[in-house]
């Protein structure tokens, strides 16, 4: 069997294991003249004006309001203690600050998990709508 010659008068049933190379070389021609046509094309550009926009950064940045929890449960807002009563209330008056500042609760590794659910549960019946957790990093 020599270069793609079946030859079944010696056993019959063999495959035939080369590569037609004709399809490739008609596939590579065709994608040639694509190119050679397209090239060209693309070189020839049309100039457009495109209008000019200067877009500012937002420069007003939501505060945040620091929202702790101690081991004996006691609240403090940025640094300040409070009772329970006043936390809805200055919640409230946080919630309708525009823009609407982000609620950073940070409760003590003591602390019982119910006064921060009760944290949590205030500033949603609020309106707050951005509250995140601060951690300590572990091993630290």
């Amino acid at each position: 069997m020599a270069f793609g010659i079946h030859d079944a008068s010696d056993g019959g049933d063999e495959v035939m294991n080369e590569i037609n190379m004709t399809p490739l070389v008609d596939v590579m021609l065709v994608l040639l003249i694509i190119f050679i046509i397209t090239v060209p094309v693309m070189k020839h550009s049309v100039n457009v004006d495109l209008p000019r926009a200067s877009a500012q950064p937002e420069s007003v940045l939501p505060d945040t309001v620091r929202l702790s929890v101690a081991a004996d449960g006691q609240y403090s807002v940025n640094g300040q203690p409070i009772t329970d009563a006043e936390l809805p209330a200055l919640l409230q008056t946080e919630a309708t600050k525009t823009p609407q500042p982000d609620l950073h609760i940070r409760g003590d590794k003591a602390v019982r998990y119910e006064r921060v659910a009760q944290a949590m549960a205030a500033a949603q019946a609020a309106g707050i709508r951005k509250i995140g957790f601060v951690t300590d990093p572990v091993g630290l």
